[in-house]
């Protein structure tokens, strides 16, 4: 029996009174990997906002992670964003910490409190990530690839029943982005749920999988083929 995460029914995404997209019906099922696709400006990054709750949903019904997002609170939206994982393009690391560091600021924020637990989870998810060795350091002192791998250990701090990938290869070059891709990869293959918007096409064809794409104010699944 598949258990959704995420699923809207004839939602309509705005900023401010700009409508954004409109009519969106779909279901993300647990353990899936999706990609959400379309041009610059096509609102891939509108939706995904509306997903962690920096927009409101306006119109329509959505519930993403047993939240109902029609009527979510502004009080709620800290536990929502323990339930997602969200990764972006930019890395959005402090520079004036190291990755521990960056990482303890985060479960802190979150509500953990034991100074072994934090230890050991932060251990473990950057083991996830290939990047164990590098604790120490500073995010200035990383490549590209390895900053948004500490972003996506970042992003499994709280066991997220979803990861929200914003563009995460977006500043990588080719190479690195496969690197990345392939840490998303086994993260999905341990369980977990991934909706990643990319403009990247040859990621899809390295790794093909259920694809959404955003054209006409509408987002669609399309068949790889017609790409």
């Amino acid at each position: 029996m598949s258990t959704p995460v995420l699923q809207l029914q004839n939602a309509s995404i705005f900023q401010r009174e700009s409508l954004i997209l409109s009519e969106v019906s779909l279901t993300i099922n647990k353990g899936e990997f999706v990609y959400l696709i379309g041009k610059t400006g096509s609102g891939k990054s509108s939706f995904m906002k509306t997903l962690y709750g920096d927009l409101p949903l306006q119109q329509g019904q959505g519930t993403i992670v047993d939240f109902d997002l029609t009527t979510l609170k502004e009080k709620q939206i800290p536990y929502l964003r323990r339930k997602l994982g969200v990764v972006f393009q930019d890395f959005k690391l402090l520079n004036d910490r190291t990755v521990k560091e960056n990482l303890k600021f985060v479960l802190k924020a979150t509500g953990w409190k034991n100074q072994s637990e934090m230890d050991d989870k932060i251990d473990k998810v950057l083991d996830k990530v290939g990047m164990k060795t590098k604790g120490f350091k500073y995010p200035y002192q990383l490549s590209g690839g390895e900053q948004q791998r500490v972003a996506i250990a970042r992003a499994l701090l709280n066991d997220p029943e979803l990861i929200l990938a914003d563009e995460p290869t977006g500043n990588l070059d080719p190479q690195t982005s496969v690197e990345v891709m392939g840490v998303l990869q086994e993260i999905n293959k341990n369980g977990n749920t991934i909706l990643m918007a990319t403009h990247d096409y040859a990621l899809l064809l390295k790794y093909p999988s259920k694809t959404l794409k955003c054209d006409g104010n509408k987002i669609f699944e399309v068949v790889q083929k017609t790409i």
